[in-house]
């Protein structure tokens, strides 16, 4: 298996006040994990930087021009949503982490490599159509899938999103969409409050599986068993990208959710089955969530290892 890792130093960049969850150092720990000898096989890349077209791909116009707007041109930061903020870069490094997502479907649809790992910062998977939210800025995973269609001509892309906070903002651009399969495990009630059982889309192609605080393996492991995997197993995708947040570790400080590395390990090796018996293994995994840096480097490094082995 070749596994291809896309970084980038701009990543670095994006701005957050002090003491805020979504911080440079989650990237550095995750860097220092992957010094381990483990790790001497990965591919690793520059992402490169997508146009501001790229951006169009999930969101209208009006949603690109609003964030820009709000990227202030003086060493500052500030502060577009409750806890959402903006720095100087914070533009240009979002453009690079859709940039990588776009690279990583490139790779993976062409045969390059087998599968990806995009480690940028900011995440996504809270914005929504036209609404930047939970840190998020742009959908990468909205707009990774979108390219898969259009460029590749893949016709059912499906989004398994186990960050421990609901992918709201991919749930809102494929609510109508029956090319896209979303699946979330997630816990619930939490931030940001949607992800019931009950909300499918309007095609049936949403699967949410919301998992109660203070459970752990055995709940995540059922809800990926008797939900997620069957949901892929009927949809039959071509592609598969993940929102591999890794926040529901029990060590962090967001959630009530108690995973160790090992059910991310578990996880990716399940998810490899199906895009083996349907997707000709085409996966693309895209950084969330994960706030504890011990935490998430330790799930990460998992999953990026399961990735490598195949």
């Amino acid at each position: 298996m070749t596994t291809r890792l896309y970084e980038h130093k701009i990543f670095l960049e994006h701005s957050t006040p002090e003491g805020h969850p979504e911080r440079a150092d989650r990237l550095r720990s995750l860097a220092i994990a992957l010094e381990h000898p483990n790790f001497a096989r990965l591919d690793r890349k520059d992402a490169p930087q997508a146009n501001e077209d790229a951006v169009l791909l999930a969101h209208p116009e009006e949603h690109l021009r609003a964030v820009m707007r709000e990227i202030p041109e003086e060493d500052t930061i500030r502060q577009i949503e409750a806890d959402t903020y903006v720095g100087p870069k914070s533009f240009q490094a979002a453009l690079t982490g859709i940039g990588g997502a776009m690279a990583a479907v490139d790779d993976v649809a062409t045969g390059k490599v087998d599968n990806a790992f995009v480690a940028a910062r900011p995440p996504g998977h809270h914005a929504e159509k036209d609404k930047a939210m939970g840190f998020c800025l742009f959908n990468n995973a909205a707009i990774a899938a979108r390219h898969a269609q259009r460029k590749y001509g893949m016709e059912r892309v499906a989004i398994v999103d186990w960050d421990v906070h609901h992918g709201n903002g991919t749930q809102d651009i494929f609510w109508d969409d029956p090319s896209v399969l979303f699946c979330s495990t997630h816990q619930m009630p939490l931030y940001p409050g949607t992800g019931a059982k009950d909300e499918t889309g309007t095609r049936n192609n949403v699967v949410n599986a919301p998992l109660s605080p203070d459970t752990g393996s055995e709940y995540f492991r059922e809800a990926f068993k008797s939900r997620v995997l069957p949901a892929l197993d009927n949809f039959r995708p071509d592609f598969i990208i993940i929102s591999a947040g890794f926040d529901a570790h029990h060590r962090d400080p967001l959630a009530q959710i108690n995973l160790v590395g090992d059910d991310f390990d578990w996880a990716t090796g399940r998810l490899m089955e199906i895009a083996g018996k349907y997707a000709g293994n085409r996966i693309v995994s895209l950084l969330e969530g994960g706030y504890d840096l011990e935490g998430l480097a330790e799930s990460a490094g998992m999953h990026i290892c399961r990735l490598m082995k195949g």
